[in-house]
């Protein structure tokens, strides 16, 4: 049994071998000279001298982590060594594609599992960047900023080494929506810059203008300029008017493709288009975001008419897309608007409508919202005891998921109507959870202060 760092060598599997990564020739000696270090030098910590030399001469051929570790050595990008793939040669490039279509169609684990797969296998060098760029996206699709961060970094850095304009866009705008998800003060920042390097395309690409936009008029929703977040999302909604709708289609593609898949040739070019197809998706997808958070800032400023007009067209773009999930989110802000013109009736309707779908579809964010949103209808009807059971629900719901901005909002919500109920005990405890959700570990150290000052 091992212990510590240790391991029984004489009982373990034998380390795999990990497949060699065809690099330019010459390149690793070129890098070497140009950084003044000697082979030693080169290979120091990881790779001894005859090897660097090996693979200087072309003999061998290094694998990802140490071709990694001699690009971090010389300074250079990794796109520095890499040979170019051939055609078919490229063993990866179908899965790649499959890679793409997951993370357009949104089945974000199933893109992460593949990524992290393609990431394995250094015959997937030369596409480093875009591999990690859609896995980094998956997880920010499915809430986990954190998993992103370094994805984003790597991508970014790739994609300015090789001066790929428009994925390079698409990585700061990432890195903005990235911001934005984790209170960084860089977000908006970050995704002005994102669409400026967009605008100096020749041509602009059109439906990465929209979603930049989209991420912008976010950033500036988050730092409270809604003048810039609503300009800004209107914009994107006026940009991205004219993707149309090819759902039918993109699917007959991706099942040719599926049909063809033992042709590796043919299989591509039918899932390739299925891509492209699939992506018009994803943007009609963010343009129903668009439109629904363009109209939840028009209820902030009591804009009733204009919030009513953006929901109905939101509605529409899923529709038109069949975006279920998505369809769960404006009929919530549907329910919001009605609790706004004092529709409390109506409002019940909506929320129902929102768990339904989103308990058909096993969307437990959207689930836990509406628990929120049926108990605060609840309590304004006077039904206290179902909106305590909404409450809780709304709650757990949070915390299982750890989305601790709406736990901490869903303990403050709670706490207010407590407290306006007159049930103070509680409202204090959902009001020391919210600050414990703000702020994780600040009442530990508040209660330690207490009991030493009370010894």
């Amino acid at each position: 049994m091992a212990s510590g760092r240790f391991e029984v060598t004489d009982v373990s599997p034998k380390r795999r071998r990990l497949p060699g990564v065809n690099v330019r020739p010459g390149s690793v000696k070129e890098a070497r000279l140009e950084s003044g270090l000697s082979l030693a030098q080169l290979g120091k910590g990881r790779v001894t001298p005859p090897a660097i030399y090996l693979i200087e001469t072309g003999r061998t051929r290094p694998s990802l982590p140490t071709l990694e570790h001699i690009a971090r050595r010389t300074g250079k990008p990794i796109e520095f060594f890499l040979a170019e793939p051939g055609g078919s040669a490229d063993d990866t490039r179908t899965s790649v594609i499959e890679l793409e279509a997951l993370v357009a169609g949104g089945r974000n684990t199933e893109a992460v599992a593949l990524g992290h797969s393609l990431l394995d296998r250094s015959s997937s060098a030369f596409r480093l960047g875009r591999i990690r760029f859609l896995v980094a996206q998956a997880y920010l699709d499915s809430a986990e900023p954190d998993q992103a961060a370094d994805l984003l970094g790597e991508a970014r850095a790739h994609f300015e080494a090789v001066n790929d304009g428009v994925m390079l866009a698409e990585c700061l705008g990432a890195q903005a929506s990235l911001a934005t998800a984790t209170k960084s003060k860089d977000a908006v920042a970050l995704a002005e810059k994102a669409l400026a390097v967009c605008r100096g395309l020749k041509p602009v690409p059109t439906p990465t203008e929209t979603r930049l936009l989209g991420i912008l008029a976010a950033a500036y929703a988050a730092e409270r300029d809604g003048d810039r977040a609503v300009a800004a999302y209107e914009e994107a909604i006026e940009v991205g008017s004219s993707v149309f709708d090819l759902r039918h289609v993109a699917h007959i593609y991706s099942e040719l493709g599926a049909a063809y898949h033992g042709t590796s040739e043919t299989a591509s070019r039918f899932a390739m288009r299925s891509v492209a197809l699939l992506e018009v998706l994803r943007d009609r997808a963010f343009l129903a975001r668009a439109e629904n958070n363009l109209a939840l800032l028009l209820m902030g400023r009591h804009d009733f008419a204009g919030a009513h007009r953006h929901l109905d067209r939101a509605l529409e773009l899923c529709d038109e897309a069949d975006l279920e999930l998505g369809r769960s989110r404006v009929l919530l802000s549907q329910c919001e608007l009605a609790m706004y013109e004092g529709e409390a009736d109506r409002a019940h309707e909506l929320a129902r409508a929102a768990l339904e779908l989103a308990e058909r579809l096993e969307d437990g964010a959207m689930m836990a919202e509406a628990h929120l949103w049926l108990g605060r209808i609840d309590d304004q009807r006077g039904e206290h005891e179902s909106a305590d059971r909404r409450f809780e629900d709304a709650i757990r719901g949070f915390e299982v998921l750890g989305l601790r901005e709406r736990l901490l909002h869903s303990h403050g919500v709670y706490a207010e109507i407590l407290e306006r109920r007159g049930e103070l005990a509680r409202a204090y405890v959902h009001m020391k959870e919210a600050l414990q959700a703000s702020r994780p570990g600040l009442l530990r150290r508040e209660q330690a202060r207490e009991r030493l000052s009370s010894a």
